[in-house]
């Protein structure tokens, strides 16, 4: 069975950081698409970036050089690193697995609050 674990989110000040991480069970995520997508509240889910069976990262406009993603092989866990963090970052964030961006649905975890406020 396909489990992903979502942790690390919390209440940090504009500015901040955190790092967040997803551990998947049931499969291997070494070789294999993910993504972080992030819904806010009122609004609809928005992709934030993916990274994908070769480890090649993109990352929406917004998260360009304040994201990073990555994934341990070894913990079979993958990580959005948030940096320069924003009040409109406010969200929650979730990893997904066969995410299909046209509908933007997939395989999600429960997923992990940020809130960014001072």
């Amino acid at each position: 069975e396909v489990q992903l674990v979502e942790s690390g989110g919390g209440l940090v000040q504009p500015g901040g950081s955190l790092r967040l991480s997803c551990r998947a069970s049931g499969f291997s995520l070494s070789n294999v698409a993910m993504n972080w997508v992030r819904q806010a509240p009122g609004k609809e889910l928005e992709w934030v970036g993916g990274i994908n069976g070769l480890g090649v990262k993109y990352y929406e406009d917004f998260a360009l050089g304040r994201f990073s993603i990555s994934r341990d092989n070894s913990k079979n866990t993958l990580y959005l690193q948030l940096n320069g963090l924003k009040t409109e970052d406010t969200a929650i964030y979730y990893c997904a697995k066969d995410f299909d961006m046209s509908t933007m649905t997939g395989t999600r975890g429960q997923g992990t609050q940020v809130t960014v406020s001072s």
